[in-house]
């Protein structure tokens, strides 16, 4: 029983997110003391190849074909099950991103196999056992879940699992296989991606704005805070309806869901829809002035207080801490 690992890109280069999934999967084949094989679907060069092995693949499939240099769902899948079906891999592990989540299911009906989406921690094996930590209920809630068919697919929650390096190499081999044109019925025509911009579902921190900073014209602070962070630019659902922010930057139940290291709200409530969409996150910063927001309850940290005066002497802070540093 060996495991596979289907690792993600995005223009040729590995996300973080990636190196999560090879990390936990290579804890996985230690668990079963087997061996841990990569695949990468692709315009990849060998130099980005070669990074997979230091966090613990013991060999990378390498599918590089014009028609696939864009993510296609089925034919993706396809090459996926074809490769774990050759290899004999018992496990197959994939970042839970938005390529996985659509991944995951047609994985499991092409390898009749059970599927675990949002996983959290390591499975818990023994006595026959196979049991996975999962986030439930918009990430309001955990739930144990127990595979019992041979073959097992896990989407890993970004940002839940630690990335391992190791100093171990890859050998490289190219994989092939005759993909279905009806593999090609829906495919992906154009992509346009904000560059400029830290990702949302990637980013390690997200500074969030809501309806308390009264205006988009007043974005211009929270832009600068993210700005020195590092961080990745968020908003609530009333923002984004209002035409304040754009819909790419709605978190919450009805948009994209988060779990960075630290997600800082800023004039945001907290509405139960939009704590659906960052329950997740390892860290919550809240700034709001109603101390009876409902935010605060979940928050691990709170100040209570108005943004226009608490988000300049936070950023005047981080500033000084950089010229001294």
């Amino acid at each position: 029983m060996s495991v596979l690992v289907y690792t993600e890109n995005s223009d040729g280069k590995f996300k973080k997110s990636t190196f999560e999934a090879i990390s936990y999967a290579r804890a996985i084949a230690d668990q079963n003391n087997t061996s841990l094989t990569a695949i990468s679907i692709g315009d990849v060069s060998k130099d980005e190849l070669a990074l997979i092995g230091n966090y613990g693949a013991d060999k990378i499939l390498n599918v590089s074909n014009e028609k696939l240099k864009n993510f296609v769902n089925q034919a993706y899948a396809s090459i996926i099950a074809e490769a774990a079906k050759k290899l004999g891999a018992a496990i197959i592990v994939l970042s839970n991103s938005f390529s996985g989540r659509g991944l995951a299911p047609c994985l499991g009906v092409k390898l009749e196999a059970g599927v675990v989406d949002g996983a959290v921690s390591l499975p818990e094996q023994g006595e026959g056992k196979f049991r996975v930590k999962k986030t439930a209920f918009s990430g309001k809630a955990f739930a144990i879940v127990e595979l019992t068919s041979p073959k097992k697919i896990i989407s890993l929650t970004p940002n839940s699992y630690k990335i391992v390096e190791t100093a171990s190499k890859a050998s490289i081999e190219d994989f092939s296989i005759d993909v279905k044109p009806s593999d090609f019925a829906a495919v992906i025509k154009e992509i346009v991606r904000s560059t400029d911009k830290v990702s949302l579902p990637d980013a390690d921190i997200v500074v969030s704005g809501g309806r308390g900073l009264k205006g988009p014209e007043n974005w211009g602070m929270i832009e600068e805070l993210a700005g020195l962070l590092g961080a990745a630019l968020a908003c609530s659902k009333p923002v984004s309806d209002a035409g304040w922010r754009s819909h790419s930057e709605h978190v919450g139940q009805t948009g994209i869901a988060v779990s960075p290291n630290l997600y800082i709200a800023i004039g945001i409530s907290g509405a139960i829809q939009h704590l659906a969409g960052v329950s997740s996150s390892k860290v919550i910063v809240v700034i709001n002035k109603d101390a009876e927001a409902p935010f605060f309850k979940v928050a691990d940290y709170g100040i209570v207080g108005d943004a226009f005066e608490v988000v300049p002497e936070l950023i005047k802070a981080i500033k000084e801490y950089k010229a001294s540093a």
